[in-house]
């Protein structure tokens, strides 16, 4: 008995509109749920890193402190952490390498420059402030201030 005929039918190899149109929206749907945690990455990064740098200055001045006995004055500024001063008063136990780890002084996060105040303003030897991403005292979320005294 002879076999029955091959049926010719074939269906196309592929993907339906459907199919397509699902997998896109699958993506789109995902996309948009990682693109709403990450908004929030890079500001919180950049405050996580001026709070660091901050540390970093303060642990700098405080070992200046130690070794000469006073901090920068205002007039000598951050400056006095990577270059010794030669404006009174002049340190006499000057590490020759400076304070810091670089041949300058850092820039904010944000590319301004960190403010410097010697006394501090609650009457202490020092504060080092970084005024946020606004650059402006004040401000609230990202634009507040940070500063040495309130890590």
């Amino acid at each position: 008995m002879p076999s029955p005929a091959p049926h010719n039918i074939t269906r196309a190899a592929g993907f339906t509109l459907l199919e397509v149109l699902i997998a896109i929206t699958i993506i789109v749907i995902l996309g948009a749920v990682v693109g709403i945690n990450l908004k929030d990455l890079v500001p919180d990064s950049r405050q996580k890193a001026a709070k660091m740098q901050l540390g970093e200055l303060r642990t700098a001045l405080q070992i200046y402190i130690n070794d000469n006995g006073f901090p920068p004055t205002q007039r000598q500024g951050l400056e006095a952490l990577v270059v010794k001063p030669l404006t009174p008063p002049i340190p006499q136990n000057y590490k020759p390498s400076g304070y810091l780890d670089s041949k300058s002084v850092p820039k904010d996060p944000w590319g301004s420059d960190y403010a410097y105040l010697c006394p501090a303003s609650d009457g202490g030897a020092f504060e080092v402030i970084c005024y946020g991403a606004d650059g402006e005292e004040g401000g609230e979320g990202y634009d507040a201030d940070l500063s040495t005294l309130r890590p």
